[in-house]
């Protein structure tokens, strides 16, 4: 089926981009934080229960994730306030009264706000969708005085109708569509809404939960992408996203690869670390939307 929302372009085939700051990788870190409900059955899980019988409360399933909060949280920040970089969160907006010390030190650090939903749960199953969406971003705005632009669903799920959603509450670009290395123009019926690019490939949640590979694994990955990215943005500039979360890369014997590979991104001299915002308002300059 051809896609319904971004016309079909093959990336040899796009017009020439200027990159912002005349560095051609820019390097977009996006930290999720979630909320994961005690009541409720966990989102997934890295423990099984003895004789597949599931129950809640799941104590050490939850306690997984709430590592993340209490430990792997303060050394994601540490780790860029440090190194100056910029990063955007994607927050289930339930942390805000779960956890609002930790949100009020992410609104301290500088770190641009996303919409990630209320709770870590797929919005394919509300039914009512666009109510969720909305309380969802009065809740940040409402926190940090500035509507979320930016949007990425829980688990990148979406209905038929999430994007016409999205562009009639407001938001500007979305990061569900995993299909290019450039930003693209989505159709709506509100009109344009910018898709751009995210991971599941530089992703921890795909690296570590679902694959399970070893802790080195993310950071072999980053190396070899940037190989093939050398030789790419000769001709065309490339969005390079690492998608974090904290109960995964925030553990001590995978954090150590962390920061060995901010340290080397900084070290390039065609890296450009942005936000989610900074990449939008680049594209948007140098590629507009057509008229329709």
């Amino acid at each position: 089926m051809s896609n319904p929302r971004i016309p079909f372009t093959l990336s040899s085939k796009r017009g020439s981009l200027v990159p912002p700051a005349g560095k051609p990788v820019l390097v977009h870190i996006v930290i999720n934080v979630e909320h994961w409900i005690f009541e409720a059955e966990m989102p997934r899980k890295i423990l099984t229960a003895p004789h597949g019988l599931e129950q809640v409360p799941d104590i050490p399933n939850y306690s997984w994730a709430e590592y993340g909060m209490r430990c792997g949280m303060p050394r994601l920040l540490q780790c860029l306030t440090a190194r100056e970089l910029p990063a955007s969160v994607s927050l289930n907006a339930g942390v805000i009264e779960a956890y609002p010390s930790l949100v009020r030190a992410m609104l301290d650090a500088g770190w641009e706000f996303i919409g990630h939903g209320l709770h870590q749960k797929s919005i394919q199953g509300e039914n009512q969708e666009e109510d969720l969406i909305a309380k969802s971003l009065d809740l940040i705005e409402r926190f940090t005085g500035a509507r979320p632009k930016g949007w990425l669903g829980p688990g990148l799920k979406e209905t038929l109708e999430t994007p016409d959603i999205l562009k009639k509450l407001g938001v500007e670009y979305v990061f569900d569509w995993v299909l290019d290395d450039l930003p693209c123009w989505m159709d709506t019926r509100h009109g344009a809404l910018l898709s751009l690019p995210y991971t599941l490939e530089l992703n921890d949640s795909v690296i570590y939960a679902v694959e399970k590979h070893a802790s080195p694994e993310m950071s072999r990955r980053l190396s070899d992408t940037l190989s093939v990215f050398e030789k790419e943005v000769i001709e065309q500039p490339r969005v390079l996203t690492l998608g974090l979360h904290p109960h995964l890369i925030g553990v001590p014997h995978r954090f150590f690869y962390l920061e060995a590979m901010l340290d080397l991104l900084i070290s390039r001299g065609d890296t450009h670390f942005v936000t989610g915002q900074e990449i939008a308002k680049w594209y948007e300059a140098v590629c507009p939307p057509l008229e329709n």
